[in-house]
């Protein structure tokens, strides 16, 4: 990021205060639609389709430090496009890769739009998930308990609530990061908003434990003690680190007694148990799911334009479950090594950033964490069309830059003040 610094010392771009509302609104609507996607289109194609208009008809920067983000990504897509070739007359295969294509244009939308404007236009996209979180949140806890007339087939899935999502894995996940973001409310905001979180949070958690999701339910786990510690280094006073410490410990109480009473009810503890179980049978046994990342990463060392996507299935019992493998295998050698590149190099820098002192670092160190989260989660599962996952990488690229403005606008200040002074 070092070449950014230029860049940094360039006026950010100004618009009138109906056109800041406008462009802010947007970025709120993204962050809501993201939770409706149990159908193609989603909204959140279409409202991200108008932000994209809107947003360049106002005024949107690519900036020169975003290069090998939007290089990276167009490596990606190039790969899977070329793996598609012989299979591009199948229509969902045509429309698989449409969708990644458009979701790499999504998170250079992110990276350009946060990276100006960035602590208010984030706040916009901090509430806009929670509203969205809350949304489908709601629709599968009143689909898992028939709260709705003929509401159960449509927001569950084989006992298990999935809300305005087609999976209940895939809900889960989503809602870790609005999670991380009233958790931090939780444990830092004043009394009535830090209640008020603490029940929208509540609601959130239930979802989660009614999708039985394991990857979500670890990943909420390890997600949030990662992003409190985080939270307590980066604190600026003691006072402020010994609050988070005491009602973290508090909330983690009274989050296991709720999970006590709620496993009380049969139904809930059966499925719970079920699939707590770490012997699952798609798991198991040379095709399940670890015996296919095996066998595929052995074929994949032998195809370097792989098999194209949509198409493992054909070779094993069941899809990849392994975004990594699934890139090698749906894009062959250029996606499967520009991926993970793009994956952990976005990992790397985001830890440098975790510790700089910037506006919006709270909501950063939620978005960060969640992302991690993610990154693990696609060992064993595939996020590659996750529009969440892309919204955070793409953020994050925004944040990078933004905290390269910020820090240099700050640099300046103190050096004028110091030449003043002196």
């Amino acid at each position: 990021m070092a070449y950014a610094t230029a860049e940094a010392c360039l006026p950010s771009v100004t618009a009138a205060p109906g056109v800041l509302a406008l462009q802010r609104a947007l970025v709120w609507l993204a962050g809501a639609s993201v939770a409706i996607v149990f159908v193609e289109p989603s909204p959140y194609e279409l409202v991200t389709l108008a932000a994209i208009v809107i947003f360049f008809a106002t005024g949107l920067r690519l900036r020169l430090v975003l290069m090998p983000l939007l290089l990276l990504l167009f490596a990606i897509n190039f790969g899977y496009s070329i793996g598609a070739v012989p299979v591009l007359d199948r229509p969902e295969v045509a429309s698989w890769i449409a969708t990644s294509w458009y979701m790499a244009v999504t998170v250079m939308l992110f990276a350009m739009v946060l990276s100006e404007d960035a602590a208010a236009r984030l706040d916009m996209l901090r509430r806009g998930l929670i509203a969205g979180a809350m949304i489908a949140s709601l629709a599968a806890i009143a689909g898992y308990f028939n709260l709705v007339p003929g509401g159960h087939d449509l927001l569950t899935l084989y006992g298990r609530g999935r809300g305005t999502f087609k999976d209940p894995n895939v809900l889960g996940a989503f809602l870790i990061l609005p999670s991380l973001l009233l958790l931090q409310s939780v444990v830092s905001d004043r009394l009535g908003k830090s209640f008020r979180s603490t029940i929208a949070l509540g609601v959130l958690a239930l979802a989660i434990l009614l999708a039985f999701s394991r990857a979500a339910w670890g990943g909420l786990v390890i997600t949030a003690a990662f992003m409190l510690a985080l939270m307590v280094l980066t604190s600026a006073s003691q006072a402020q680190r010994s609050r988070i410490v005491i009602t973290t410990i508090v909330a983690a109480a009274i989050a296991a007694m709720l999970v006590a009473v709620l496993l009380s009810f049969d139904s809930i503890a059966d499925m719970f148990k079920q699939r707590a179980s770490f012997d699952q049978s798609y798991d198991d046994g040379r095709f399940g799911r670890f015996g296919r990342h095996i066998l595929g990463a052995e074929m994949a060392l032998e195809l370097p334009f792989g098999i194209g996507p949509l198409q493992f299935h054909r070779y094993f019992p069941e899809d990849t479950h392994n975004s990594y493998l699934n890139a090698f295998m749906s894009g062959g050698w250029i996606s499967g090594v520009c991926y993970p590149a793009l994956v952990f190099v976005t990992c790397f820098i985001g830890f440098r950033y975790a510790f700089v002192r910037v506006p919006w670092q709270r909501s950063y160190l939620a978005i960060f964490a969640a992302f991690l989260g993610t990154v693990g989660e696609g060992f064993i599962i595939d996020t590659d069309h996750w529009r969440h996952f892309w919204m955070m990488l793409g953020a994050m690229w925004g944040l990078f830059v933004a905290a390269e403005r910020h820090r240099m606008r700050s640099n300046q200040a103190a050096v004028t003040a110091t030449v003043t002074a002196s």
